[in-house]
């Protein structure tokens, strides 16, 4: 997590990166926090090519998740070849989004390396999706497993072999428009000390 945090906070300064894309939310003083309660699910994309660079920065702070036992399962595919995504889009039912999309990422994990492989690269997903928001990015989760159908889509267009199987695909690309996070910040779902 603190690597983590190092990413969130320090990467955006040193490229230059600016953030003005992010809807602003109330101000807590914190970078960190301010960048978790901005993360918002974005499913319409300009066509903008995402920089290297911000791949580079999204696959670093995916793999900066913690791991059970440090076994680290995961293994990352990055889509960004035009028909791959179209292909995707078409067969995918909750990921029609790939065809504005310029890159997707698929998390993977590895079922012989861990049994709690999914535990891992969830982890790794949602750091993907934080530091897409901290980038002026905007990104979503789309599930693969523990569809099968879905997980056969993915295996046809990406040639993984059969102990690596992917959690999710994550279309990746620049917001069209502004879009607004979610409060789900809920008091009745709290409990202290016991379940009430």
């Amino acid at each position: 997590m603190k690597n983590l945090l190092i990413v969130l906070c320090i990467l955006p300064v040193i490229f230059g990166i600016s953030c003005s894309n992010t809807p602003q939310t109330e101000s807590t003083g914190n970078t960190v926090l301010e960048n978790i309660l901005s993360r918002k699910s974005v499913r319409d994309f300009i066509g903008k090519k995402v920089e290297n660079e911000k791949i580079t920065i999204l696959l670093k702070a995916g793999m900066a998740a913690p791991s059970g036992r440090d076994l680290r399962p995961w293994e990352l595919i990055v889509i960004q070849n035009r028909s791959t995504l179209d292909s995707m889009a078409a067969e995918l039912p909750y990921a029609k989004m790939l065809n504005k999309a310029p890159m997707a990422i698929i998390v993977c994990g590895d079922s012989i390396r861990s049994s709690y492989w999914y535990l891992d690269c969830s982890a790794v997903s949602e750091n993907i999706l934080l530091a897409a928001e901290s980038l002026g990015l905007g990104a979503v989760w789309t599930a693969a497993y523990p569809y099968e159908d879905r997980i056969s889509t993915v295996r046809k267009y990406t040639n993984i072999p059969e102990n690596i199987i992917p959690l999710c695909v994550i279309p990746v690309g620049y917001p069209n428009g502004t879009q607004s996070p979610k409060n789900k910040f809920d008091e009745k779902k709290i409990h202290y000390e016991k379940f009430q």
